[in-house]
């Protein structure tokens, strides 16, 4: 299955909505380059950015935070060593992975 996830828009999910299998998150791993599953439950993605310096991590933390904003989506930012930014995905709701999860990171990758 090849989308280009980018051009969706999250949407809310209901209290009925099942998280992603692994072999699902799997799949949609493969379509948004970069970003690595991480060995926790509940399952969550996660993309590590090294920057120049601190004010380039702090810009782009707000174009994350616009585009969280406008996707009503929004992640874990983790600043650290002063140029490090380790941003987690996951859907809080449901205690899992979403097709939202993908779509931001596809919507965070076109942001670099």
């Amino acid at each position: 299955m090849t989308v280009d996830l980018s051009k969706k828009h999250c949407v809310p999910c209901e209290g009925g909505t099942k998280p992603f299998t692994k072999a699902k998150t799997k799949e949609y791993l493969k379509m948004t380059r970069d970003w690595e599953l991480l060995d926790e439950k509940p399952m969550k993605i996660q993309r590590k950015f090294v920057f120049k310096n601190f004010m380039e991590v702090v810009n782009f933390v707000n174009k994350v935070a616009r585009l969280a904003e406008s996707e009503n989506h929004h992640p874990d930012l983790f600043i650290h060593n002063y140029k490090k930014l380790d941003i987690t995905l996951s859907t809080h709701a449901i205690r899992g992975l979403s097709s939202n999860d993908f779509i931001m990171a596809a919507k965070i990758n076109q942001l670099t």
